[in-house]
């Protein structure tokens, strides 16, 4: 059955254009256009699409303030279109807090000289995440919440569970994030929870995922206190742009300290270093960060399997790698020299992923010694780091 696609954006080129884009596949059926937000909620409501496109800066209501309308009255999943600036970055991350589940650049120059390679990516984003996990039940927005501190040495209370201008940044208070709350898991998830974790004396946590990885990551680090015990190395996949207005997101809603890494970083506890987009981020034995420029070679820039190898080399059986939600299998073959070395390895559990196949990947492999709920693994990570 073709997947059903509605079109959002205020620019008829662009509509068009994306329209022409899906129509192309037979298994791509665009059944509807919207020029601004409250047109793509009448549509969504009328329609009952299985994927939507959106825009931001659209006249009437923007993309994002229509997403947390959808995702409260019909759940769908949204591929946002945004610029590859750092405030389309945080507009972005504004849209993934509020229930989209995957983003890509709006570029004309790229549309009018690789049409084929954007068709490509376009179409395959559409069909993986048109079977992602935001159909199960209504997205919850995030509450409003005061920013922590980061001298606090406690862990904050989790809140409950329920890939322009924007909130981000501008005088809105900071918001914690919440994720959607889910159904039960599936009869054909492949692995059951696990129980409560051993303490470790590790010295480093390694977290990778990919679509629906910023939301995650937010849920987890916001559940670490200030005096986390173990340094923490983040790889998303992102591109270039994003990923400083990202660390800075993180930073301002986490009461560890999180940046952007830079090459020489040292590691540290109670520090997160986030892998920059569009390179790789490595790790010696002296815990200085090597980062090095992204290999065209390399499907994923950052990717999870270089950074978790490199943790593997370095610190044998003292690394805890943590694989969340995400597209693919990248992290599988870096957990594989993680777990010959004795380190151990989390699995995002799959009623919780946006996208079950980084996690589902590691399950598959049996390199995972646990599976977790996302809502589980950060007070489980404070449990594990002696």
């Amino acid at each position: 059955m073709a997947v059903k696609v509605l079109v959002v954006d205020d620019s008829g080129f662009f509509r068009r254009r994306v329209s022409e884009i899906l129509s192309a596949d037979s298994n791509i059926q665009v059944v509807g256009t919207a020029t601004n937000g409250k047109e793509a909620i009448d549509q969504a409501l009328a329609l009952k699409p299985d994927v939507i496109t959106m825009d931001y800066e659209m006249p009437m209501m923007d993309g994002i303030t229509a997403v947390r309308h959808i995702m409260q009255r019909c759940p769908t999943p949204v591929l946002m279109f945004s610029s590859l600036t750092h405030e389309g970055a945080r507009v972005t991350l504004d849209a993934l807090d509020a229930g989209a589940v995957d983003f890509l650049p709006k570029n004309f120059e790229d549309i009018s000289r690789n049409p084929e390679k954007v068709k490509q990516l376009l179409c395959e984003k559409i069909h993986s995440i048109s079977r992602s996990n935001r159909r199960l039940s209504s997205y919850s927005a995030p509450a409003p919440a005061a920013a922590p501190s980061h001298t606090s040495t406690s862990a904050p209370s989790p809140s409950p569970a329920p890939s322009s201008i924007g909130s981000y940044g501008s005088s809105a208070p900071a918001r914690t994030s919440t994720i959607p709350s889910r159904a039960p898991a599936p009869a054909h998830s492949h692995a059951p929870a696990s129980p409560a974790p051993k303490r470790k004396a590790y010295k480093l946590v390694a977290i990778g995922t990919s679509t629906g990885g910023p939301v995650a990551l937010q849920r987890v680090l916001t559940q670490l206190p200030a005096g986390f015990p173990a340094p923490i190395v983040l790889i998303q996949h992102m591109p270039a742009a994003f990923t400083k207005a990202f660390a800075e997101r993180l930073d301002k809603l986490c009461r560890i300290t999180v940046k952007e890494a830079e090459d020489g970083d040292i590691l540290r506890p109670g520090l997160a270093l986030l892998a920059p987009g569009g390179k790789q981020m490595m790790i010696d034995g002296r815990g200085a960060v090597k980062i090095l420029p992204g290999d065209e070679r390399l499907n994923y820039k950052p990717c999870v399997d270089i950074t978790f190898g490199s943790a593997a080399k370095s610190y044998g059986d003292k690394v805890l790698a943590v694989v969340l939600t995400g597209m693919g299998a990248d992290g599988r073959e870096g957990a594989r020299l993680l777990k010959q070395g004795g380190s151990s390895i989390w699995a995002q559990d799959e009623a919780s992923c946006v996208i079950y196949g980084m996690p589902m990947a590691i399950v598959k492999a049996e390199l995972a010694d646990a599976v977790y709920s996302l809502d589980d693994i950060g007070k489980h990570l404070v449990e594990a780091c002696i």
